[in-house]
């Protein structure tokens, strides 16, 4: 079986800051291959002159993962999908007149996040994997290009999103009281309980390759105690409450749920 993980570097221009990588995380790193032809890495990290992916090997694998805001779903979202009448806006309590500085938490492919500031909020993104920093730091970088030639709206999105690289546990700990966020927002890696061939070929990757958030039942007390309004953590629609703890209220769709825990009423203005 091949080791499950190595850096490949297609660009010269990049291979200081692959080699970068491939040090801090102690992995190999190969140089100028087709991902199809390498056998003894089950995935790589792609440092291509067009972005930075997470691959998988071999000639039958599924296309790259890779953070994009310029095209594809989530650039559909932000033009079409539903402004504040969405589930995520009335779970952080985004409305006219109140848009909330967020802390997201576990901040991943930053999808939510990018939503949340399409929306008008300040974005706080965490991400202590160094792999899921980079590919959404690249992301950010390639919109932010992008959007500085040919949209301004997008480029207004990407300036409210600002991404750090840190546990999240040791950055609230940091936190004075006057720096805590309006909301913190929560969605840690859930064990997944299906057949891998029915997962989202991203979300078994990330399973394979970060692994899952086994700590978070610790992260939502310490939220709670870091925050001025409220904490939503995002679920499976069937799994269990965060560290056990029952929500003020809940939002449920067909596949998901937003848990409420709210510290105080949000104000009736509230801009970021």
């Amino acid at each position: 079986m091949p080791d499950i993980l190595a850096v490949l570097c297609n660009d010269p221009e990049r291979f200081a800051q692959a080699e970068q990588l491939a040090a801090r995380l102690q992995l190999p790193l190969l140089n100028d291959q087709a991902p199809e032809s390498v056998v003894d890495y089950g995935f790589v990290v792609m440092f291509s002159p067009a972005d930075i992916a997470l691959q998988q090997t071999g000639r039958k694998a599924p296309g790259p993962i890779l953070v994009e805001f310029t095209e594809g779903a989530v650039d559909h979202r932000r033009k079409f999908g539903g402004g504040k009448g969405q589930m995520i806006a009335k779970a952080v309590g985004v409305k006219a007149g109140v848009y909330p500085r967020v802390l997201d938490a576990t901040a991943g492919m930053g999808k939510d996040s990018f939503v949340l500031a399409t929306l008008g909020c300040q974005l706080t993104m965490i991400e202590r994997s160094p792999l899921v920093h980079l590919l959404l730091q690249d992301g950010l970088l390639r919109a932010q290009i992008f959007a500085r030639e040919q949209d301004a709206e997008l480029l207004q999105v990407i300036q409210r999103m600002q991404l750090r690289s840190q546990d999240s546990r040791t950055y609230l700990e940091s936190l004075t009281a006057e720096e805590f966020p309006d909301v913190i927002y929560l969605d840690p890696m859930f064990p997944e309980r299906q057949k891998t061939a029915d997962v989202k070929k991203e979300m078994a990757a990330f399973h394979s390759i970060v692994g899952k958030d086994e700590d978070a039942d610790a992260l939502l007390p310490l939220a709670l105690a870091h925050v001025h309004y409220r904490v939503v953590v995002k679920r499976p629609r069937k799994a269990p409450f965060l560290n056990g703890q029952v929500p003020s209220y809940q939002l449920e769709g067909k596949s998901s749920r937003f848990d409420i825990y709210t510290v105080k009423k949000l104000p009736d203005h509230l801009v970021s």
